[in-house]
């Protein structure tokens, strides 16, 4: 158990530091403020490519809605403890969507049945993962790294490496166009449709429920759990079946914006499941466990995309991509270190 450190009561710097460290929401909120005006500060000083404006930063959250969803169920699965890492989630979305487009796109289905076929692929998937976790005592890094390589396999195989990208599919970019809201500049229509449902009902399941309650017991001491009456071994399979879920979620989100199901959707490149598990750490959840809020992740999301976007107008051709790739590990390092720093200092994180 962490333990903490008494702050003097009258000092009221002590408890400034204390609520910017332990809330995890403040201390991002901050450093969107400072990154946000520093890249304006470039874009006055004629440093960017172009312009660093509220229509580009709109346009951005295209990626952030498959980041913050995948974010999301990285959390589930590492508040449930025991070093509880998904490795898999892209190879689920390349799997998921390979199933969504081949329903859409080769057997002509109608769109809502098939995405209850793709959500139903992505639970199936997901309870591989927990029945090998929680079942059968795998450690989480190695389970889902070999159905990594599965699902990516079987993805691949599936269409002989090559996308679906049938008229019914190439329609289903519609998902995903650009919307106005009011006086707001065009953002992604799926910020709406996919982002923000998923978003409250994670909040909902972690924060108001009885299993959310369970979960965080489990990630926290499992054997105080038991003694407790907690199936400890269900409440973390069904932690990998919600990611499961979720990354079918994210399969759907991407088959639309591409415009075509790709077997490699998730897994092309450094993948979907390493930013996310970025982003997760970013938000504040704990890789020992027990320990995350779905506030922080999707604020540690929004500030990786738009800091992403800045770094891509920093740079011409594809220097800015690599940039990106160094300021996500120094992030992951640091938000690893800044987390370990706060649970031992204050014992709690927000």
């Amino acid at each position: 158990m962490a333990t903490q450190t008494a702050e003097p009561a009258g000092n009221p710097v002590s408890r400034i530091v204390r609520i910017i460290l332990t809330e995890r929401v403040a201390l991002l909120a901050i450093l969107l403020v400072i990154m946000v005006g520093w890249l304006k500060f470039l874009e006055a000083g004629d440093y960017l490519t172009a312009p660093y404006d509220i229509s580009y930063m709109a346009s951005a959250l295209e990626s952030m809605v498959p980041l913050c969803l995948l974010a999301i169920a990285e959390l589930v699965v590492m508040v449930s403890g025991r070093g509880g890492i998904d490795l898999s989630v892209g190879a689920m979305v390349s799997l998921s969507g390979m199933v969504f487009g081949f329903l859409v796109g080769k057997l002509s289905w109608p769109v809502l049945p098939a995405i209850v076929v793709c959500l139903l692929c992505g639970a199936v998937l997901g309870a591989i993962n927990g029945a090998l976790v929680a079942y059968l005592r795998f450690p989480a890094l190695i389970a889902t790294l070999a159905t990594y390589y599965a699902f990516s396999s079987i993805s691949l195989v599936s269409s002989h490496s090559d996308p679906i990208s049938d008229k019914p599919v190439q329609d289903l970019h519609s998902l995903t166009q650009p919307v106005t809201v009011g006086f707001l500049p065009p953002f992604p229509l799926q910020v709406l449709t996919f982002l923000l449902p998923c978003v409250v009902v994670a909040w909902l399941v972690l924060s108001r429920t009885t299993y959310g309650r369970k979960l965080y017991a489990v990630g926290t001491n499992d054997a105080a759990a038991r003694f407790a009456s907690i199936r400890v071994s269900s409440v973390r399979f069904r932690a990998f079946v919600a990611a499961g879920i979720i990354s079918a979620v994210v399969a759907v989100v991407t088959v639309g914006q591409f415009a075509s199901a790709r077997p490699d959707a998730g897994t092309v490149g450094n993948g979907m499941a390493l930013p996310a598990i970025t982003i997760a750490v970013l938000g504040g959840v704990a890789i020992s466990g027990g320990v995350g809020r779905i506030g922080g992740v999707v604020a540690a999301s929004l500030l990786i995309v738009w800091l992403n976007a800045g770094i891509l107008l920093m740079f011409t051709g594809s220097q800015g991509s690599q940039f990106q790739l160094l300021a996500l590990g120094v992030v992951l390092i640091g938000s690893a270190l800044l987390n370990s720093f706060t649970l031992r200092r204050y014992g709690s994180l927000q």
